[in-house]
């Protein structure tokens, strides 16, 4: 948590408690913030979807307590799982596990599965653990609307939803900067006898790190695989559209809009020097400090009035896996942008 910035304890258990009324408490996590709701009512679960303007088929995940009963939430609990979440929990993997019959399809998209992860961030522990005595699940997707950016600050809930009376979150608790940025990784791992273990979406812990624990490395997604979070193929997006261009062809990109008198955004981590008359932004040349990094500069680009935001397109390595996904889908239809932007004339 950061330090600069003071979290008392009132303020957790008085979330939990608007959580165990019924409201929804933005919270930070590792990856993301989070709007988190009880996971057993399906009426505040639905406020989620009402506010993000989330489809009510897609699915959200569920935050445990470490001292939570994994066995009330999920049917089964296969051993690979429990090797996972004794390596792994607290920290960014979401396991999907068929769904206990007691618990409301409404978190999984009316789906049999239903998909849970423990955070490490000590803000969020302190709230599961606050909320029903650490037994109770917070339905938490990102706290930001459908498909929009993914917020990794209090600061960015709150340009999200804003601060009049139509807000529909009640508190943010404010635990600074995400350390991660980006979102869990999600293993399905409900279908074991059957399809062994599949990776829905790539994260901070890499398909080979998992290999190595549970000595399968796991499949691409399938047609019957399940729905998760984020897996759309337009996600994670600003406003601005996104652009992603390969390094060496980068700076005859710029040039070209440039010549189109189109207005650029640039993200790039490369050690090249670009024009000093563009928005720009240097991120880190390592995955995870990209990652940490990634969000809050596409935010940032989000606001600098430009036509399109190019990015410089990370290396294709196993290790930057969870940074593609997510600039891929941000992405989704860029070509066509691109042409459009060069050819229409202002």
């Amino acid at each position: 948590m950061n330090k600069a910035i003071p979290l008392d304890w009132p303020e957790i258990h008085a979330a939990a408690r608007k959580l165990e009324q019924g409201s929804l408490v933005a919270f930070p996590t590792e990856t993301v913030y989070g709007l988190g709701a009880d996971a057993e009512n399906p009426a505040a679960v639905a406020a989620i979807y009402a506010a993000k303007g989330r489809p009510s088929n897609h699915p959200v995940i569920v935050h445990l307590a470490p001292t939570a009963d994994i066995g009330y939430w999920a049917d089964s609990i296969p051993a690979e799982a429990r090797a996972l979440i004794s390596a792994f929990w607290p920290g960014p993997l979401t396991l999907i596990l068929k769904r206990a019959a007691h618990i409301p399809d409404t978190v999984s998209g009316g789906q049999d599965s239903i998909g849970l992860r423990c955070p490490s961030h000590p803000v969020a522990q302190a709230l599961l653990g606050a909320f029903k005595q650490g037994q109770g699940g917070v339905a938490a997707p990102s706290a930001n609307k459908f498909g929009h950016v993914s917020p990794t600050t209090a600061q960015h809930v709150r340009d999200e939803f804003g601060a009049g009376p139509d807000n529909p979150v009640e508190c943010i608790l404010d635990g600074g900067q995400s350390e991660v940025g980006i979102e869990s990784t999600i293993l399905d791992l409900s279908r074991m006898r059957t399809h062994g273990p599949v990776l829905l979406r790539p994260g901070h812990i890499s398909a080979e790190r998992i290999a190595e624990l549970i000595g399968v490395r796991p499949r691409m997604p399938d047609a019957g695989a399940p729905r998760a979070s984020g897996t759309l193929d337009s996600h994670y997006a600003p406003r601005t559209p996104v652009a992603l261009v390969d390094a060496g062809q980068l700076h005859a990109m710029l040039q070209r809009l440039s010549a189109a008198g189109r207005r650029v955004a640039l993200l790039h981590y490369s050690a090249s020097s670009f024009s000093d008359g563009i928005a720009q932004i240097g991120l880190p040349g390592n995955p995870d400090g990209y990652a940490h990094d990634l969000y809050a500069a596409l935010r940032t680009m989000d606001a600098a009035d430009a036509d399109i935001i190019l990015v410089e397109s990370p290396p294709e390595e196993s290790r930057w896996q969870g940074v593609n996904d997510r600039l891929r889908r941000a992405a989704f239809d860029s070509t066509r942008v691109l042409e459009l932007l060069l050819k229409m004339p202002r």
